[in-house]
């Protein structure tokens, strides 16, 4: 079903039978780009812990007030929510008047916030994406810790039982660099976190 129909956001159990919501949380996160948020009866830090090191982007512990569960339900929506196609009508920019940075074997098109492969394609690019290769391409040879990128893309409080940023950055790597295995534009800067180092002319 997932890769048919992906939902916006997935709410899971963390009591699930078989296969636990935790394990669908990571299966989800390292190939779908989408809101989880993970539910759980008994209230425990340690399942929060454990939820958001797998990559989910909330918490829910029941019971809870289904306005609760509405409302952060459209928050994470309009956080992962894609950039709309330009209308058919649209006039189309004239050749020069885009700004595309060159990155590994992509170009990103920072007015049309879209990413293209060297013969042309288009890539999909979700809006969290973009905003996370906008903000390297922007911060040049700059270490940027996760709570700083964080906060430059999503405007979100620093949790530091998070990696879902790790889990994004990774799936970045795969499709814009050279060689995923050994990145040479967006670089691990151990102990910090992640720094863009432009790829030098020629």
């Amino acid at each position: 079903m997932l890769e048919t129909h992906a939902p916006e956001v997935a709410l899971l159990d963390v009591g699930l039978p078989g296969e636990d919501g935790l394990t669908l949380a990571r299966f989800i996160r390292e190939r779908l780009d989408i809101g989880i948020i993970m539910v759980s009866g008994a209230g425990e830090t340690l399942d929060r812990i454990v939820g958001l090191e797998v990559g989910a982007d909330d918490y829910l512990a029941k019971p809870f007030d289904l306005r609760e569960l509405k409302a952060r339900l459209k928050g994470i929506c309009r956080r992962y929510r894609r950039t709309a196609p330009q209308s058919a009508g649209a006039t189309p920019l004239a050749e020069g008047e885009t700004r595309r940075i060159a990155l590994g074997r992509c170009q990103l098109d920072l007015d049309t916030r879209q990413l293209f492969d060297l013969d042309g394609a288009e890539l999909p690019l979700t809006s969290m994406e973009f905003e996370l290769l906008k903000m390297f391409v922007e911060r040049p040879n700059r270490p940027l810790t996760r709570d700083q990128i964080l906060s430059i893309t999503r405007n979100r409080d620093w949790s530091p039982y998070d990696r879902s940023i790790d889990i994004r950055i990774a799936r970045l790597r795969r499709k814009v660099e050279l060689d995923p295995e050994h990145p040479a534009l967006i670089r691990t800067v151990r102990g910090h976190g992640y720094m863009f180092v432009p790829a030098k002319p020629g």
